[in-house]
């Protein structure tokens, strides 16, 4: 099988990924989402990795689907398609995921992107879901995160228009948190990962979950969540190393515990 990732790390707990298929502008086939998923289920047992960083290159991040391989299925093979496991291995995945994002990152390469929990943008990105310009919709969860990242009105623009947004407007609308300059981008995803690599895992881990919890559930039950979470923290090595290093005026040395 081809190799449509470049892995790197994990160094500093941040394992790097880089979406490698230039010839096709990191168009997402089934063999690279399948390698995708692969390196996340072994990135989930590996304790030596703390956040991941998914990359493209500065053209593209991801400029959609594989459209020629998309036309080969009919129905039948859209209701059986392979892709979809590796979409819910994406999403289970459970540590943070840091997308730093050049160029294009549109269809397919946006849904991705969303699947991350912050997301860089080098001012040169272009954020789409053009997918209507082929007589079809996104299949990857695009019409439910972007309406949830952007917000309805501009969501529903981009969906049924097929016309992108650039990477201010993103910022402005809450897709992205950061922009830089394109060179810099993914030096600045490894330095935020690097940041929270650095922080208790079980503590980045539950404060995630709590926050994925604000899309998914009312405030109620989202409270809820999260003071059963800050309890559970009470009972962990970490919590008392952070404060005693806090106390001590020195930095805190965490392991997971």
């Amino acid at each position: 099988m081809p190799n449509h990732l470049i892995v790197e790390g994990p160094q500093l707990g941040v394992l790097s990924i880089k979406l490698h298929r230039p010839e096709a502008l990191n168009a997402l086939n089934t063999a690279l989402l399948a390698e995708l998923a692969d390196t996340l289920i072994a990135a989930q047992d590996d304790a030596e990795v703390r956040t991941v960083v998914i990359t493209g290159s500065r053209r593209a991040f991801a400029a959609g689907a594989d459209i020629k391989e998309m036309a080969e299925r009919d129905l039948v093979g859209m209701l059986e398609d392979p892709r979809q496991r590796h979409w819910s291995t994406i999403t289970r995945f459970s540590k943070p995921i840091i997308a730093a994002v050049n160029g294009f990152c549109l269809g397919g390469g946006c849904e991705l992107a969303m699947h991350a929990d912050i997301l860089i943008a080098g001012e040169d990105a272009r954020f789409g879901q053009p997918e209507i310009n082929l007589g079809i919709m996104p299949g990857a969860g695009g019409t439910q995160r972007l309406v949830r990242a952007v917000g309805k009105a501009l969501a529903t623009q981009m969906v049924l228009t097929g016309e992108p947004i650039s990477a201010r407007r993103a910022l402005e609308a809450g897709l992205v948190s950061e922009i830089t300059q394109p060179e810099l981008t993914v030096e600045r995803a490894i330095a935020v990962a690097e940041t929270i690599a650095a922080k208790a895992p079980l503590a980045v881990r539950l404060a995630r979950e709590a926050l994925h919890k604000a899309e998914d559930t009312d405030l109620a039950t989202g409270l809820r969540f999260e003071r059963h979470a800050f309890t559970l923290l009470a009972g962990t090595k970490d919590r008392e190393e952070g404060i005693h290093a806090f106390q001590e005026k020195r930095p805190a040395t965490f392991n997971g515990h």
